[in-house]
């Protein structure tokens, strides 16, 4: 049987290297993979559906499938996570306390990006900052004229401008026309160099780490989609993808516990993956539902709230059947 060939796209990221460079094979396909920037990959993958297989905002990946119209089932590979308390930054000079936002400006290149709903959700769950106690200025982080990429409908109360089109976020934080800033990245040019920005949290390490211990919850931002018809036709094919996704990341691990000559940029690695381990448990990044069913509960439940997903969708609508259950030995 000829193998399947599919375009995929994904993150230049250490757990999927092992997949592009040819180490781990998936089993009866034929990859041709894209290494993209994440706003790259998915304008094209909602927009366009240029991809059989894509990594995907968990965000609106659950918009559109809440609706009812999304071109991909998402298989439960989550390439991207992050505690979200480093993607709140502020005017220090104005904000002393997450509290002080509340009749504020934030400004932000997307209302309903994954790392807004996590940011958005802490601040209401720990400080007691509603989305409503706040004005949202939408717009680009570097570039002028970011559009929304999924059209909302927002909570009558929830506030929502747009910054003017010759202006970004990262200006206007700068020149103190708003007082917060929530964003995957962080402030472009003028604004990440400003003595009177930084982040809300003085020690967003320590922070999350209690959020963790309170919580169970290790944020979830990105999942994987397969293109629904691929996936009628090609029953197998899920599984396979998430067998692959997971050989990938051992690969990577096993080379990450390798100091002999650390793989990683940074000192201080064998410390760093030791602490993590013993905050997060040896599996820290696990893929799958039931390893990750709290903090899958937990944004499925925060969506809908915040007003992006129609209904609240049950963890167990989110990804393909195939994707539940593996072989053991």
């Amino acid at each position: 049987m000829a193998k399947l060939s599919l375009s995929i796209a994904m993150g230049d990221y250490d757990r999927n290297r092992a997949l592009y460079d040819g180490a781990v094979q998936i089993d009866g396909v034929n990859p041709t993979y894209m290494l993209l920037s994440p706003e790259e990959m998915f304008f094209r993958a909602f927009r366009f559906q240029d991809f059989d297989i894509s990594e995907l905002s968990f965000s609106s990946y659950l918009v559109k499938h809440a609706r009812g119209d999304c071109p991909y089932i998402a298989l439960p590979i989550f390439l991207s996570r992050a505690f979200r308390h480093t993607s709140i930054y502020v005017r220090k000079d104005r904000i002393r306390s997450p509290q002080d936002l509340k009749g504020k400006r934030i400004g932000i290149p997307e209302y309903q990006l994954t790392a807004n709903v996590w940011a958005r959700a802490l601040l209401e769950d720990d400080y007691g900052v509603k989305p409503s106690d706040v004005t949202w200025v939408r717009g680009g982080i570097d570039q002028p004229g970011r559009p929304e990429k999924i059209k909302l409908q927002l909570p009558a109360d929830v506030k929502m401008i747009d910054a003017a089109p010759s202006t970004t976020i990262s200006d206007l934080l700068d020149r103190g026309e708003i007082e917060g800033f929530m964003a995957p990245r962080a402030p472009f040019g003028a604004a990440r160099a400003n003595p009177d920005v930084g982040w809300l949290f003085d020690d967003p390490t320590a922070v999350a780490k209690d959020y963790y211990k309170r919580t169970g919850i290790f944020p979830i931002m990105h999942v994987v989609g397969l293109r629904k018809t691929l996936a009628a036709q090609h029953p197998w094919l899920p599984g396979a993808l998430l067998k692959a996704f997971e050989q990938s990341k051992a690969a990577a691990l096993a080379k990450l516990e390798d100091t002999s000559a650390t793989k990683v940029t940074l000192p201080f690695v064998e410390e760093q993956l030791k602490a993590a381990r013993e905050t997060l448990g040896e599996n820290y990044w696990a893929y799958g539902v039931d390893a990750n069913r709290p903090t899958l509960e937990a944004f499925t439940r925060h969506h809908h709230a915040q007003g992006l997903s129609p209904r609240h969708v049950a963890v167990d609508e989110l990804f393909h059947p195939g994707t539940y259950e593996t072989y053991k030995i």
